[in-house]
C-alpha cells in the first residue's frame, strides 16, 4: 500500500515537472527572481523528498479503519495533488505569475485541511504534511516576488 500512494505522488509531481520542463528552463534563463531564490537544483530535491512523505502520510491514512473521515482525508489529498500537479504549468509554462499565486494559496489551504483532517486520523500522517506546508509558504514568497518583479 505505501508503494502505491509514494508512486501516485512522486508521478503525480514528476509529470507536472515534465510538462513543464521547457517553461522551467526559461524561468532559469530570463526570469528575475526574489532574493533568497535557491539554485534550480534545490527544486527537484525539496520537491521529491515532499512528494515522499505525502504519499508516506496517505499511506498511513489509507491503512487506517475504514471511516467516512479516513475517506474525506484521502479525497483532500487527491484533490491537493491535483491542484499542486496544475501549479507549474500555470507559473512555468503559461507564465500566470498572478494567478499561479492565486493557486497556490489555494493550495496551502488545502494543504492545511489536509492536515488537520489527518490529524483526526492519524497524527503521525498530519505531522509528516508539516515540511509540505513550509515550503508551500516559501514558495508563495517567490511566486510573489517573481509577480512583482516580472510585470
Amino acid at each position: 500500500m505505501y508503494l502505491f500512494w509514494i508512486v501516485l505522488a512522486e508521478g503525480a509531481g514528476a509529470l507536472s515537472g515534465w510538462l513543464s520542463r521547457g517553461g522551467m528552463d526559461l524561468y532559469e534563463q530570463s526570469i528575475v527572481k526574489p532574493p533568497l531564490s535557491p539554485p534550480g537544483i534545490v527544486f527537484p530535491i525539496v520537491w521529491g523528498i515532499l512528494f515522499f512523505l505525502m504519499g508516506v502520510s496517505a499511506a498511513r491514512i489509507s491503512l487506517a479503519s475504514p471511516t467516512r473521515q479516513r475517506d474525506r482525508c484521502l479525497k483532500l489529498f487527491l484533490l491537493q495533488l491535483g491542484v499542486n500537479f496544475l501549479w507549474s504549468p500555470l507559473f512555468f509554462v503559461w507564465q500566470r505569475f498572478g494567478l499561479a499565486l492565486l493557486w497556490l494559496l489555494l493550495l496551502w489551504a488545502l494543504v492545511l485541511r489536509m492536515i488537520r483532517c489527518f490529524r483526526q486520523v492519524d497524527p503521525l500522517a498530519s505531522r509528516l504534511q508539516i515540511p509540505y506546508l513550509l515550503w508551500l509558504t516559501f514558495a508563495a514568497y517567490l511566486n510573489l516576488g517573481v509577480w512583482l518583479l516580472n510585470p
